[in-house]
């Protein structure tokens, strides 16, 4: 999800950050509080699709952020092993993270206090615990088995776990042909067994399934090395065809979504954007950018809008037209105030360096 260092923006992965964003806050605005209750009684089949399949915007990230995590990680490629070097790029990938999650954590907890005094809804929550903050800082809520304080944050913490196995494997292995060959294991007992259990969704093997399908195709397509090129693609075949094979027992979309994602970013993952910026690329690029902040912010905009909603009496209309309202004015102010804490605190947060 985090935008890795390049020469220029890339239009194929800006568009699918800004698509997959939009959907992931459609779907919160699907399952939470008295604003989606009401919304569901106007447009039945939509607020219905969003609450069912807009989570899959998640594969989406998980793809690109393995396709750009191995973008950023295989400059290391003709580096010698260094532990030193290795800790540093795992801590300065902590702190890329953490500025502008912090923020926003800080910032929903307020909204969550404002929003007990009017919503009793179970996505509200308990109170937060300091233990709880502190855990969510470093990223080890859902491992200690704690209630998240925001929608999204679980997936900050996989992201980096996912970073620094990937970190780990890149740096660490003289040969990236050994490396495909861990991946392409870890990436099929992921989408076969990991990923069919809840049991492991506080971890990496849950997820690096679809995360690993990104790091072989950026492998497969923009690595200096054809053999590593070759095998790469070679995997990304199998691994289709094994997601194909497997679909005969029982079929899993979120499997063939990420593996079309991969394919699509192996074929088109590195062209920059068309020529002449029309508004429509222009928002594009300036939407990707604010995509991680706003994936970040827009939950405690769904506890402020349910809890006025609530407080002011709209909800006794029970209308479907109010509702869809304040769910699209979650949208401008999620996007207004992901554009503040990208421009206040992201921006500046790069500067924090081991």
């Amino acid at each position: 999800m985090q935008t890795s260092a390049r020469q220029q923006p890339l239009f194929l992965i800006d568009l699918l950050k800004v698509v997959a964003a939009l959907l992931i806050i459609l779907h919160h605005l699907s399952s939470y509080g008295q604003i989606a209750q009401d919304a569901r009684s106007v447009l039945p089949g939509i607020m219905t699709w969003l609450f069912e399949y807009g989570r899959y915007a998640v594969q989406i990230f998980l793809v690109m952020a393995g396709y750009l995590a191995a973008q950023s990680l295989s400059r290391f490629a003709i580096v010698k092993f260094s532990a030193h070097g290795l800790l540093k790029v795992i801590l300065n990938r902590y702190l890329r993270l953490f500025a502008p999650y912090a923020v926003a954590l800080i910032f929903t907890i307020a909204c969550a206090y404002v929003a007990r005094f009017w919503v009793n809804d179970e996505f509200v929550g308990e109170s937060e615990t300091l233990g709880q903050f502190l855990a969510h800082l470093f990223f080890i809520q859902g491992i200690l088995g704690l209630d998240s304080i925001s929608a999204g944050a679980w997936y900050i913490a996989i992201d980096w776990q996912l970073y620094c196995i990937l970190a780990i494997l890149l740096i660490s292995f003289p040969s990236y042909q050994a490396v495909i060959w861990v991946i392409s294991i870890l990436a099929v007992s992921s989408l076969l067994f990991f990923n069919r259990s809840g049991a492991y969704e506080a971890y990496f093997i849950y997820f690096i399934g679809s995360y690993g399908l990104g790091v072989l195709a950026y492998l497969a397509k923009c690595f200096a090395n054809p053999g590593v090129n070759r095998l790469a693609k070679i995997a990304l075949l199998v691994i289709g065809l094994i997601i194909a094979i497997s679909s005969l027992q029982q079929v899993w979309l979120r499997n063939f979504l990420a593996w079309f994602i991969a394919i699509a970013l192996l074929l088109w993952g590195n062209k920059v954007y068309p020529n002449g910026q029309d508004v429509f690329l222009k928002a594009i690029s300036w939407g990707s950018k604010r995509s991680y902040s706003a994936f970040l912010i827009h939950f405690a905009f769904i506890l402020l809008a349910n809890t006025l909603y609530i407080a002011s009496g709209m909800n006794s209309h029970e209308s479907g037209a109010l509702a869809l309202g304040m769910m699209l004015g979650v949208v401008v102010c999620s996007t207004v105030a992901a554009n503040y804490l990208y421009r206040w605190i992201e921006i500046p947060s790069l500067k924090l360096k081991v």
